[in-house]
């Protein structure tokens, strides 16, 4: 059974190493959002252990186009992200691209998703997810 955790920021009792971490990955994955891209704001981060799946709840707004970039680990290819409408369907998987560490949505009408993410068990059994998100200028 997977078990699911719901975080859109380090909480407050996580050690200084785990920020580290993060922060590292964080500055990796920021690279994704090239300077086509206004980042809006946010860094979404959870700590993942084993089969946890981490949930990212976003609005996007129609007649845009967003990246969304995901990372963890040492290397790109190691976050599984899905973007799923609120009646469950799968519009993106990067599961389907190679585990491609972002990509970008053209989003024709507004729509409440939610990012779901998780770690390739066959790449990394814990670690650090982050999630960033751009849209086109």
């Amino acid at each position: 059974m997977r078990s699911t955790i719901l975080l859109l920021t380090l909480a407050a009792g996580i050690g200084a190493p785990a920020q580290e971490l993060c922060g590292t990955i964080a500055d990796r994955c920021e690279k994704h959002i090239t300077t086509q891209y206004i980042p809006d704001g946010q860094f979404y981060r959870a700590l993942l252990q084993g089969d946890e799946q981490a949930e990212f709840n976003l609005t996007l707004f129609g007649g845009t186009t967003y990246r969304v970039a995901a990372c963890s680990g040492d290397t790109d290819g190691i976050l599984v992200f899905s973007v799923v409408d609120k009646d469950d369907h799968v519009l993106f998987t990067n599961r389907d691209q190679g585990n491609a560490p972002y990509w970008d949505l053209a989003v024709t009408n507004t729509i409440d998703v939610k990012v779901e993410a998780s770690l390739d068990p066959s790449k990394a059994g814990s670690g650090c997810a982050v999630m960033l998100i751009g849209f086109k200028k």
